[in-house]
């Protein structure tokens, strides 16, 4: 039987990878190892724990014991796991070292003992710095910017050294901003969100002119699995979308879907040490290999806003759960948002 490890997977990018492995391999063995921290949630895979179609491991990948015993026998390692909000990377850098430097070097021992057959490594857009102009191709010079997408760079060289030191099998992706449902409240979108939702002031960085593109997670998850079986060993793949937004535009498009204007709810806030004003990144090599993105924000949207607002209890201590549904009336005077529960005790 396949085994396939898939690090971080209760985590929001993670368990969409969980999502679509239990879609196309319905008779492998799916193992989730996870530190699970504040943003991994059992909930996130409980129906396939609950169902025994995953394993779920509880531990740190900076731990090489652990993650030897968890990538015995597997035919693929998903790395997935990683401190990834960019705004904690400044306060606290040296635990994104730790994990996503010294935990993707753990991780990629024990698969070298083990012999895995495939690695697939989830890094970021974000090691590529600014792009000011047109996009980043793979080949193109690494230059991060700030704690986090300097640790992820920094765990790309280690996996480079086991490539070609050791001929490891490995492939390394890199992808825009993710959206989709489970993202913890810290990013922008769902944070913009779930503070509608309850009735709270939208902070916005700086002016708002910094841009981003922004990835279904739905298709990152098919994208992961694609390179996976597709994917030349040693090569890189930047997984991307045409849908770029500044973040002010970002704002004004979830007022616009809850009924409010920018200038009734947004506070502009003091920006990040340092904020890259724009990644872009080409996606031609993995099109040409036959993928392309299938979903956007803006027809999602209203999935997003259906599930952030019946799964506010999540939350309860980031926000006022008990507010919610008034806040949410306040909101959306008269709007019928699809599909929407104003009941927050799901």
């Amino acid at each position: 039987m396949r085994k396939i490890v898939i690090t971080g997977g209760a985590g929001f990018a993670g368990s969409h990878i969980v999502d679509e492995a239990c879609l196309q391999y319905p008779d492998a063995r799916i193992v989730v190892l996870d530190k699970m921290t504040y943003a991994g949630d059992v909930r996130n895979i409980s129906h396939h724990v609950f169902s025994n179609r995953v394993q779920l491991l509880v531990g740190d990948v900076a731990d090489l014991e652990f993650c030897r015993r968890a990538v015995k026998g597997a035919t693929l390692v998903i790395h997935a796991a990683a401190e990834s909000h960019v705004d904690n990377s400044f306060g606290n850098s040296l635990e994104f070292t730790r994990t996503n430097v010294l935990g993707t070097h753990s991780l990629m021992e024990a698969c070298r003992q083990e012999r895995v057959a495939k690695v697939v490594h989830v890094s970021t857009d974000e090691v590529y710095g600014e792009v000011m102009d047109g996009a980043a191709v793979e080949d193109d010079v690494l230059r991060p910017t700030n704690p986090y997408s300097s640790s992820k760079a920094a765990a790309e060289m280690i996996l480079r050294g086991y490539i070609q030191s050791y001929h490891e099998p490995i492939v390394v992706i890199r992808a825009n901003n993710l959206y989709g449902i489970r993202q913890f409240p810290e990013k922008i979108i769902p944070r913009f969100i779930c503070h509608m939702l309850t009735g709270r002031r939208l902070p916005l960085h700086g002016n708002g002119s910094n841009r981003r593109h922004y990835l279904s997670t739905r298709d990152f998850a098919r994208a992961v699995l694609f390179i996976a079986e597709r994917g030349t060993v040693g090569e890189t793949y930047n997984i991307g979308t045409s849908e770029e937004y500044t973040n002010l535009q970002m704002a004004e498009l979830i007022c616009d879907f809850f009924g409010r204007g920018v200038d009734e709810v947004v506070d502009f806030v003091a920006d990040r040490p340092f904020n890259d004003a724009r990644y872009s990144i080409s996606w031609a090599k993995l099109q040409a290999m036959g993928w392309r993105p299938q979903h956007s924000l803006r027809d999602d949207l209203g999935m997003l806003a259906d599930w952030y607002a019946s799964n506010l209890d999540r939350y309860g201590e980031l926000f006022d759960v008990a507010e919610a549904p008034v806040a949410l009336q306040l909101a959306v005077p008269g709007a019928a948002l699809s599909g929407l529960s104003l009941e927050t005790n799901t």
